[in-house]
């Protein structure tokens, strides 16, 4: 094994530019949008409590996991899974698809989110209220879709092509918090207002009303797979981000606050949106329960039923272009870094060659909903497919096979090790062991069969 991290390899220059980058990944539209309307869907506190659990658990487990491993080899995701194991090269290719698939649809969205920032803070945001014609007017064509998708591609690229320190660590810094600041405002905002309070008990208040057994495992598995979303688990990103990481820093004590960062603008977020949509809808919580849709077509219609809602509007775009941004950064950062480990290319060029790539196959996200919005992939749309085959099939396997070969090849003793580096302390060793040999696998395989049953 090859466990000696090089030297020549930049890196966090302190242990808050690690946790603010981190964390930035983290956050992202998974929070903004998903988070809320899963809340919303799966009886509010209820969900809430089953993501809680799961996130000091499961996702620690997991997080932990990724970031040791990282550390250690000092390695991207490719060659830390052959360093801790020659026959664990082909899951450092699987894991190294994960990122590269996402990045360019991610991106797409991204761009989506660029389109709805630029009409508020212009005063237009009455346009985009209605019954939705605006946005599915707006993904249906190709010339304005293409360049709000190049725009974010080329911000993000920006970040990365000035590397960790300069790029990454200082961006995270300024961003985190600003996201954070504006989180707060918006959050304080909406549950102030009139009528918001009923909203605001059916997000924190557990509902049991027609809740069975059935939509109790749903729920758990509803849960786990927000894990996926909020944390960037299983996507190269962790481990990434770790072999950036300074060895004298806490890595337990740093996956706490990344933890404590992520929730936190979940949680806030669901009191930005599901008071709003309850106070708007009267009370009618399938609005709440809309999807994607709630972000580009049922929010803009609270904000313009709001007073200063052309406002709220645009600080509210603003906080998920932030939130938008962080993620696509980590995201491509990563598959940056393996193209410069693995073909031995200085940055600037890697990150040439990933910006032609994501624009090449983000253009089929892009004209999906366009000009080749007949052509699907086994009854998906482009960017549903690969949403599809990347979240739901993907990163739960390299998940899955990532705790079989820490349990059961090299044993847990090789995380543990670099936790308790410098004589630090591991703390939640002993549900670490249990997470990672029993728990996880499991919730793991609950994660990938879930989307094929129809009835559980």
């Amino acid at each position: 094994m090859n466990e000696n991290k090089s030297t020549a390899k930049s890196g966090f220059s302190s242990k808050i530019g690690f946790i603010l980058a981190a964390a930035g990944s983290a956050v992202g539209l998974g929070n903004i949008w998903r988070f809320p309307y899963l809340a919303a869907n799966y009886g509010g506190g209820v969900f809430l409590l089953t993501y809680l659990i799961f996130a000091v658990t499961f996702g620690f487990a997991l997080m932990i996991t990724e970031i040791a491993i990282g550390r250690k080899t000092g390695k991207s995701v490719i060659g830390a899974y052959k360093a801790i194991d020659k026959r664990f090269s082909p899951l450092g290719l699987l894991a190294a698809l994960v990122p590269a698939i996402i990045l360019p649809y991610y991106c797409v969205i991204g761009g989506w989110v660029l389109k709805y920032l630029t009409v508020f803070v212009s005063g237009n945001g009455t346009q985009a209220a209605g019954d939705g014609s605006f946005f599915t007017s707006f993904i249906g064509t190709t010339a304005q879709p293409t360049l709000f998708f190049a725009v974010f591609v080329a911000i993000t690229a920006a970040v990365v092509m000035l590397g960790v320190k300069k790029g990454i660590e200082q961006v995270s810094k300024f961003m985190m918090p600003l996201l954070v600041i504006l989180t707060i405002v918006i959050a304080v905002f909406t549950v102030t207002r009139e009528g918001a309070l009923e909203g605001v008990k059916y997000y924190l208040i557990p509902n049991f009303d027609g809740f069975t057994v059935s939509k109790l495992l749903k729920t758990i598995a509803a849960a786990m797979g927000q894990l996926f979303y909020s944390m960037s688990l299983a996507m190269g990103i962790m481990i990434t981000y770790g072999s950036y990481m300074r060895k004298e820093d806490s890595l337990e004590g740093s996956v706490r606050h990344i933890e404590i960062f992520d929730t936190a603008i979940a949680f806030l977020a669901g009191l930005i949106i599901v008071p709003s949509v309850f106070v708007f809808s009267g009370g009618n919580t399938d609005t709440l329960k809309a999807g994607p849709s709630l972000m580009f077509i049922t929010l803009p219609n609270v904000f313009e039923s709001m007073k200063g809602g052309q406002i709220i509007g645009a600080v509210f775009f603003v906080l998920v272009a932030l939130a938008a941004l962080t993620s696509s950064i980590s995201l491509m950062e990563t598959v940056v870094s393996i193209i410069c480990e693995k073909f031995k290319i200085k940055r600037i060029p890697c990150c040439l060659i990933v910006i032609v790539l994501c624009v090449a196959i983000g253009m089929l996200s892009v004209l999906g909903y366009s000009i080749w919005d007949t052509v699907t992939i086994f009854g998906y749309q482009f960017l549903d497919f690969f949403d599809f085959i990347s979240n739901n099939i993907m990163m739960p396997i390299v998940a899955f096979l990532t705790c079989m070969l820490i349990s059961y090849v090299v044993g847990t003793k090789y995380i543990e090790d670099e936790v308790t580096l410098g004589q630090q302390r591991f703390k939640a060793r002993a549900l670490f062991r249990v997470m990672v040999k029993y728990i996880c696998p499991v919730c793991m395989i609950i994660i990938l069969i879930t989307p094929f049953v129809t009835t559980i």
